[in-house]
């Protein structure tokens, strides 16, 4: 199966939920014949359980990790950008290569928020999109550009989180 027409989401606001929208796009999309590749920036360490189920959805589904172990630092993004960069250019050829159907590009928009990747990288990752690909594009903040670049927006907005009451991330469930 192959879609008739890839359109392009944006994920994006403070409340939980982006990456898990997005994987849940990408299951579904699986389950239909679908190949999938999520490009995860910012999120190393790990491994979080869509890095665990990844390996028995092959060959239709494809994670790949980018970033360094922890968050970004914020006092000195050198590394980060120099990392984000790096992968950056892998996404290009992923997104080129049209070998996949539904490509998320996971925390883009916070990369850009940290200044580690810039808004017209975005925008041109975007030009490139084969017209039968969906792309996801998640992260809070999104750029506005971004925003109209799209075709369909959801704002995840936050109305009471648990991790205000001292409840951390969860295995299988934030992780």
């Amino acid at each position: 199966m192959t879609l008739e027409r890839g359109c392009i989401q944006v994920y994006t606001g403070n409340g939980k939920g982006k990456t898990t929208a997005a994987l849940g796009l990408a299951l579904r999309a699986v389950g239909r014949g679908l190949r999938v590749c999520v490009f995860q920036f910012i999120k190393g360490g790990g491994p979080y359980g869509e890095h665990l189920i990844a390996d028995k959805l092959a060959p239709l589904f494809t994670i790949i990790q980018t970033g360094r172990p922890g968050w970004v630092n914020t006092k000195d993004i050198s590394e980060d950008r120099r990392a984000a960069q790096e992968a950056l250019e892998r996404a290009r050829g992923i997104i080129i290569s049209g070998e996949y159907d539904l490509v998320v590009l996971d925390e883009i928009n916070g990369a850009v928020g940290f200044g580690l990747v810039d808004v017209e990288q975005v925008l041109e990752l975007i030009s490139r999109k084969p017209e039968t690909m969906e792309l996801v594009l998640t992260g809070r903040n999104a750029n506005e550009k971004v925003i109209e670049a799209a075709d369909l927006v959801t704002e995840m907005r936050e109305v009471k989180h648990y991790y205000k009451t001292g409840v951390p991330a969860r295995t299988g469930i934030e992780m």
